[in-house]
């Protein structure tokens, strides 16, 4: 590596006294491209949203065959191929595998956590541009999902977004998995399948129908949070005929991309870039959501960059060298 990686550890305000006990001091790693220690001037920053059940630790291990995120990154910048940035790495693991980087009652202020405390710590330690023209927040999955949240909210913090298969489209990402997550929990309740979860993960492994069930419980608990039921949430679905409850459900339409990106149109017109892609082969119907965020975003006027590829949702971390290269180039420098 030409650049190098620099761990840090931040203490949340906004995660403080979250409603899951997960803890208020995050890891966070940050890549520094070739030269910085020499430098003196300002540099802009990207921030790397994880997907569901991923970690910022995560981003440092070895990847079998194929580099790692900071590993492209560093390729992309000694290279030439764009300008020097400074790549940031947050932590948005929760008990539940993930937060969706929305605050909710049930998990925790992580869109606060992110947008104040993440960028804050970030601007006090290293040398960044402080403008939301020098900041760009891109993601994965529910990383990509985050991106979008925080163009939509967060126009005066990040001025350039990317969404890589980032969840949209409820009806089609999620409604599918309604039925197995009914069936797992019938008879019980979220919070005592997540320590039947914990422990099974814990003594031996998730069994394979374990992942459905934790991501429509966790997605419960970023989209539809109640005080007083277990693990703080309300379900979509009736527990006992998996009937949907239109009130619940509705409150999952409201956080849709595809519903709240037209009612943001103002705020992504502010943006200096918007990335969008998705590959046809996704396995959780991402590219249909994909597709309408984009059309939402052009009717309204907004300048964005769509591209689908022939892969599905696994392993395409290569397309970052797509975001990266369009985004970057358009940052402001110092």
């Amino acid at each position: 590596m030409h650049g190098r990686l620099e761990w840090a550890e931040l203490d949340s305000a906004a995660l403080a006294g979250n409603a899951l006990g997960d803890p208020a001091r995050r890891p966070l790693l940050v890549y520094l491209p070739p030269g910085y220690e020499a430098g003196a001037g300002r540099v802009p920053a990207v921030y790397f949203l994880h997907g569901f059940s991923g970690s910022a630790r995560a981003y440092a291990n070895v990847t079998p065959f194929q580099p790692s995120l900071p590993e492209r990154v560093d390729a992309l910048v000694s290279s030439g191929a764009v300008p020097p940035f400074i790549g940031v790495f947050p932590d948005g693991w929760t008990r539940l595998g993930g937060s969706q980087w929305v605050n909710s009652a049930a998990t925790g202020r992580y869109r606060d956590y992110l947008a104040k405390d993440v960028v804050g710590f970030v601007d006090a330690r290293w040398r960044t541009l402080p403008r939301a023209s020098a900041r760009a927040v891109v993601g994965k999955s529910s990383g990509g999902y985050g991106a979008l949240v925080h163009g939509a909210l967060h126009p005066d913090v990040f001025g350039h977004v990317a969404s890589h298969a980032g969840d949209s489209a409820f009806e089609y990402c999620y409604l599918p998995d309604f039925p197995r997550a009914a069936a797992a929990l019938e008879g019980t309740d979220p919070g005592t399948w997540l320590e039947g979860f914990l422990h099974r993960a814990r003594e031996t492994k998730p069994r394979g129908d374990d992942h459905a069930v934790l991501n429509i419980v966790a997605m419960a608990a970023a989209y539809s949070a109640r005080a007083g039921a277990p693990l703080g949430l309300e379900l979509p679905f009736d527990a006992r005929t998996a009937r949907l409850r239109d009130d619940v459900w509705e409150r999952w339409l409201a956080a849709d991309p595809v519903r709240f990106v037209p009612r943001h149109l103002d705020a992504f017109r502010r943006l200096g870039s918007v990335f969008l892609d998705c590959g046809t082969r996704d396995e959780f119907n991402l590219r249909w959501g994909a597709r309408m965020v984009a059309d939402a975003l052009r009717a309204g006027g907004v300048e964005v960059v769509h591209e689908e590829f022939d892969d599905g949702h696994r392993g395409i971390d290569y397309r970052y060298d797509r975001s990266i290269a369009y985004l970057v180039p358009r940052m402001e420098r110092g």
